[in-house]
């Protein structure tokens, strides 16, 4: 399976961690740091109206940006994050340490919601720590059907 990623909030981070395993190249096939709206729309195809009915900190944004990575990377499975780092940008409705980490392959995507209360740095190790597990557990899934030639088993999309 081929693997890329679309990051926000942990600016590079998912794409660092990847790479500084040796080999990565037979499985990571690059990455986006879309950091601004424009860079998710532009580069990543995410619709301006998700942008704008859930803004750029979103389940639908996240998962959006995991379906773009897939696509403009040609991999296999496509991994998004986005969220607020802090220390400031936070609100009532999404607050510092909020971020959604999506990802998506052919059988479909899983989305989920995090919410810490570190520092930034913290915020940012956690959401692309919590980026990496989700993939390994769609690995996880895929081993345990059995068929390590075709897409692992997605749960239904949450959006």
């Amino acid at each position: 399976m081929t693997l890329a990623c679309a990051e926000s909030c942990t600016g590079g981070l998912v794409g660092y961690a990847l790479t500084e395993v040796a080999g990565s190249s037979d499985y990571f096939r690059g990455g986006a740091i879309s950091y601004s709206n424009d860079a998710k729309r532009d580069l990543l195809g995410v619709p301006a109206a998700v942008l704008e009915r859930y803004g750029a900190v979103s389940a639908e944004t996240a998962l959006a940006m995991a379906e773009g990575a897939r696509r403009v990377f040609g991999a296999d499975v496509g991994v998004g994050v986005t969220g607020i780092a802090g220390p400031d940008g936070g609100s009532a409705a999404k607050p510092v340490g909020l971020s959604h980490v999506a990802v998506a392959d052919a059988a479909g995507s899983q989305v989920r919601r995090l919410q810490r209360s570190g520092d930034r740095h913290a915020n940012r190790l956690a959401s692309a720590r919590a980026c990496l597990e989700l993939v390994l557990e769609r690995i996880e899934v895929e081993r345990g059907a059995g068929n390590e030639s075709s897409p692992p088993a997605a749960t239904p999309s949450r959006r």
